[in-house]
């Protein structure tokens, strides 16, 4: 599965649940032409644990913990008890306030659901994306989405308003460091 990452016009500012990741407030974002994130996801009975492999390197700590913890949302969804070989790599930099892990979370939810043979609406991939990584709910979709704050977890999704030719912009990224940035929102 293929998923860009997206750049807020209206931010949302936080999460007001933390736990489903229900936002403050509505946003409007679109996504970023040419950057992707590539997921790869292989469900496969012979393995005990949950593989995580992002740009070639086998992760562990944080970042293991919260890919597995949306595996267990999939599972959940698809009544499912094994474990995956979960392979991403990325265009651009991680944790350079990219919206990397909207790309990242947009993509596994596609790519595990689909290795599932779950086929998913295009609102409850935004719903499943956005419990991995808020601003993952508009990676789903394409051009200019709208996203719902809801109040419930079924209410709160993103869908696109306008195609992305809609309004002409253009939007240049310039990597000056690929340090990870010191403060995260999510």
């Amino acid at each position: 599965a293929l998923a860009s990452p997206n750049i807020a016009l209206i931010k949302y500012w936080g999460n007001r649940d933390h736990t489903l990741r229900l936002p403050v407030s509505p946003s409007i974002s679109f996504n970023l032409a040419g950057l992707s994130t590539q997921t790869t996801v292989v469900w496969d009975s012979s393995l005990d644990t949950d593989h995580v492999f992002i740009d070639g390197q086998e992760v562990t700590g944080d970042s293991y913990r919260r890919v597995v913890r949306h595996l267990e949302h999939v599972r959940e969804l698809a009544r499912h008890r094994g474990s995956a070989r979960v392979e991403s790599s990325s265009n651009f930099p991680a944790g350079v306030g990219i919206a990397s892990s909207a790309s990242a979370f947009a993509a596994l939810s596609l790519a595990a659901t689909a290795a599932l043979g779950l086929s998913l609406s295009e609102r409850e991939l935004s719903i499943l994306a956005r419990l991995g990584s808020g601003s993952a709910s508009r990676s789903v979709p394409g051009g200019f989405v709208a996203w719902y704050a809801g109040d419930r977890h079924e209410e709160s999704y993103a869908e696109t308003f306008a195609p992305p030719d809609h309004w002409l912009l253009v939007d240049l990224v310039a990597v000056v460091s690929r340090a990870h940035k010191k403060l995260s929102l999510i």
